[in-house]
């Protein structure tokens, strides 16, 4: 297995990837993650904070890839203050509730840190 992204830590703070529609936003990060798994380029963990928190509740377009990398050993740490914002905490179906310090620790422990 490849390992290039396996020293980085992934930042989604956005319900989806980029600024555009919800659709297309959604459509992107599936392909992205997607992408990620076809190509074995598995990162150290994925945190999600701000909107991106809506990514592991339910009704998010991304489940199938998101629950594939968490099979693989990905941590997926969502930010608990934000989920207790938009009232998701009891709708998580995928990923680990975390908090700021779990994941300042993810972000301190990798090499490169990348926000989509």
């Amino acid at each position: 297995m490849n390992t290039g992204f396996s020293d980085t830590v992934l930042v989604l703070n956005h319900d989806g990837l980029g600024q555009a529609s919800t659709e297309l936003c959604h459509k992107l990060v599936v392909s992205y993650l997607r992408t990620l798994i076809e190509l074995e380029q598995l990162p150290r963990a994925i945190v999600f904070y701000a909107d991106g928190v809506k990514l592991v509740a339910e009704g998010t377009p991304c489940q199938k890839e998101l629950a594939e990398l968490s099979a693989a050993g990905v941590p997926l740490i969502a930010c608990r203050t934000c989920l207790d914002f938009y009232a998701l905490e009891d709708r998580v179906v995928v990923g680990e509730i975390g908090n700021m310090l779990r994941i300042v620790e993810a972000q301190m422990s990798a090499a490169k840190v990348i926000t989509l």
